[in-house]
């Protein structure tokens, strides 16, 4: 996506912008892919909330034995996150951005990690099937059309009491909450987009979080979707109050109705 262009459902330059989705949120994901990592470089404590994120799945003795399913990967962030909280694991990273895809597979991977370019949606076109043990979903479901149908996937795809950890910007439920995440767009995330040449992308990302779940109502979106022990847990930081981790498990026996596909 060009600077002012005009994408199916979005203006991006102009009057008000609605929310990119599906194939259009993929081609600017590519577009921004080559600086991405620039970009969230300058974001203090991001690498290191979503690795605190992938710990909090609290997988055992080092993931041995374990396959993990990396849902939105991006470059690749959330997988090497993933990787240093369970570094003898399997692990299956999958993204709708071919252009950050390539951003991750030109990094130095471990031989039990595989990308798979596909939308979170249509997993089982691109030939990935349960069972995992984990899944991991870093700034995922606010950009998906349909979150519900996504969890219960998810869900379908975990063995019984698998766990599920999701990190993303879900604010708080006070004002002050959407007031610190307001500022940052203001001055410090937009300008940025501007200066990349990415500028819808970037205002994507304020209005997905502004429209999206709270922390709170995202908690009830997993607890209806079927998962049990739901966690709100806070990122630190100045991130307090607008990221958090959200951890879950299913429950202990598999739904009759579930039709998992096993290897």
């Amino acid at each position: 996506m060009v600077k002012g262009a005009t994408v199916k459902g979005a203006t991006v330059k102009g009057a008000r912008m609605t929310l990119l989705r599906d194939d259009d949120l993929a081609t600017a994901f590519d577009h921004a892919a080559p600086g991405y990592d620039r970009l969230v470089a300058l974001n203090p404590g991001y690498h290191a909330h979503l690795r605190r994120s992938a710990r909090r799945l609290g997988l055992p003795g080092r993931g041995a034995g374990l396959r993990l399913l990396d849902l939105g990967c991006g470059t690749g962030a959330s997988t090497a996150a993933l990787l240093a909280a369970a570094p003898e694991a399997r692990i299956v990273a999958v993204d709708a951005s071919a252009g950050m895809l390539a951003r991750a597979t030109a990094k130095s991977w471990p031989a039990d990690v595989r990308f798979v370019h596909a939308p979170a949606e249509k997993l089982a076109e691109a030939g990935v099937a349960g069972p995992f043990d984990a899944v991991f979903a870093a700034y995922l479901f606010r950009n998906v059309t349909d979150p519900d149908l996504v969890l219960d996937m998810v869900r379908r795809m975990l063995v019984p009491r698998g766990r599920l950890a999701v990190h993303d910007y879900l604010l708080g439920g006070r004002r002050v909450h959407r007031a610190v995440w307001a500022a940052v767009c203001r001055g410090i995330v937009q300008p940025l987009g501007t200066l990349a040449g990415d500028r819808g992308l970037y205002r994507h990302l304020r209005r997905s979080v502004e429209e999206f779940d709270t922390a709170p109502a995202f908690r009830d979106r997993v607890l209806r979707a079927g998962f049990t022990q739901v966690r709100v847990v806070p990122v630190p930081g100045w991130q307090t109050g607008v990221a958090h981790t959200v951890v879950a498990r299913t429950p202990d026996r598999a739904d009759p109705s579930d039709a998992r596909r096993r290897p």
